[in-house]
């Protein structure tokens, strides 16, 4: 690519930039609502260990792989498996999918937050505590439309912006400010006692403790599955992102190192919202309510209710952590975007301009349609993944076709065309290019080829109900 294509397209002006950016995308409401219910119902530290080795073995092959798949070709998701391979044009074309199906519900989700961030922030707390607040918010057909049009407006002025002016600059304010925040809510967490006497200490351990008393051969097997679904939410692979980001990293920027960073922020913040989330539930609520509360629920019915319970200050933490949430919604949103955005550009030559506004539109008329789904378009269907005793909106049936399916099959075909066509040596090549040590060159060859795509077609299939 020439100099001309390069400026065109945008790049990062560092390898913090980088990073920064990678962790925000990463550092999302997955994190936030399902790391910490996961972790409560798969036995706490039992969890947390396998997360981690998960995250320096599976996470670290399909991070580095997208991340230097996007270097080395210096295009998006959309083309760049297609640059590498002929025979991989098709896992570009899933890819892209990806964020084109989540990009319209997040933003709705992203809506929510604003919703109650200002709700807390003009001291309405007490209003989001109350039964009914939540449900009679989201079916309502005005209002949510409203905060979802200018959460979805607000990630396409970012990207409007560009990757330097736009992704970058925003990632340096915000991101430092989200982890500062998590860091205050994570230790005022562990101070927290409730009326029944519980403490946030004892949920603290609670998260950090492995519970072996119903531990089994099946619970372990689907503790390994949470764990490998949740990276997927936590380091944002399989969904475009990463190669997109990567196609915008300097070539003569440290790749490994900076892999190794990002793992190290999500992980971290991964740790610090379970250290936010589950002491407070705990304190107030009771093991059963975190083991039992996860998504939507956790954040936008339970947690207010915590808020409230604590009277005057929880006030002031609901708002600060309204105000961190929207934070993360906004700073992965913006990389959903991005990874549609520039597929665009990279594959019918259009301008940034003429790619935001085209994808903006698309996403905000699906947005619209999918936020009426609790309303004007309501239906009731049965998910491989939903309770026995619960249903699936439009927003839960967009959600799980990205997440479990789209998602699982990009990382197969991602395995298959890197480990066995493109070979191990195109990426491993591409990420020492500059010199570096690969410390896990042996690890990652094993992973890409074997390991990786056998666990990823093993959670596919759980994805359809087999293993329920």
């Amino acid at each position: 690519m020439n100099s001309n294509e390069t400026a065109k397209r945008g790049s990062f002006t560092s390898s913090v930039g980088f990073v920064l950016a990678a962790a925000g995308s990463a550092i999302g409401l997955g994190n936030i609502w399902r790391f910490p219910y996961l972790a409560a119902k798969d036995g706490g530290g039992i969890f947390l260990v396998i997360y981690i080795v998960l995250a320096l073995t599976f996470g670290f092959t399909l991070i580095v792989t997208e991340v230097s798949l996007g270097r080395k070709t210096r295009q998006s998701c959309l083309t760049a498996y297609g640059v590498l391979d002929k025979r991989g044009g098709w896992i570009g074309v899933f890819a892209s999918l990806v964020p084109f199906l989540i990009l319209p519900y997040y933003s709705i989700i992203g809506g929510w937050v604003l919703k109650y961030t200002t709700v807390y922030l003009t001291g309405g707390g007490s209003k989001a505590a109350q039964d009914g607040f939540f449900g009679g918010f989201i079916t309502s057909q005005f209002s949510p439309l409203v905060f979802d049009i200018i959460f979805m407006l607000a990630t396409a002025l970012v990207i409007y912006m560009g990757v330097n002016g736009g992704i970058e600059r925003l990632s340096k304010i915000l991101m430092p400010i989200l982890l500062v925040v998590v860091v205050f809510i994570a230790v005022f967490s562990l101070t927290i006692k409730g009326e029944d006497g519980r403490t946030g200490l004892e949920g603290f351990k609670v998260f950090v403790v492995p519970d072996f008393s119903a531990l089994t051969a099946k619970t372990l097997f689907i503790t390994v599955l949470d764990a490998m679904g949740q990276l997927f939410y936590s380091i944002s692979v399989a969904m475009g992102i990463m190669v997109t980001y990567g196609s915008y990293f300097k070539d003569e920027s440290n790749l490994l190192k900076s892999v190794n960073r990002i793992e190290f922020f999500d992980t971290l913040v991964a740790f610090l919202a379970g250290v936010m989330i589950i002491p407070p539930v705990y304190a107030f609520m009771g093991t059963e309510t975190m083991k039992n509360t996860a998504g939507p629920s956790l954040m936008f019915v339970a947690l207010p209710k915590v808020f409230e319970q604590m009277g005057t200050v929880g006030s002031v933490v609901g708002a600060v952590f309204f105000v961190m949430v929207l934070f993360a919604a906004l700073t992965s949103c913006i990389s959903i975007l991005e990874a549609v955005v520039s597929g665009l550009m990279d594959k019918f030559g259009w301008s940034r301009r003429k790619a935001v506004i085209v994808e903006t539109t698309v996403a905000t008329i699906i947005s619209v349609i999918i936020c009426l789904g609790y309303n004007v378009f309501y239906f009731e269907a049965k998910l491989p993944n939903t309770a026995a005793d619960s249903s699936a909106q439009l927003l839960d049936v967009f959600d799980y076709l990205s997440n479990n399916i789209f998602m699982p099959v990009v990382a197969i075909g991602t395995c298959i065309l890197v480990g066995w066509i493109a070979k191990p040596k195109s990426i491993i090549d591409e990420a020492t290019k500059n010199g570096e040590k690969f410390t896990r060159k042996h690890l990652y060859i094993v992973m890409i080829k074997y390991v990786t795509p056998v666990l990823l077609f093993v959670l596919l299939l759980g994805s359809f109900g087999i293993f329920s």
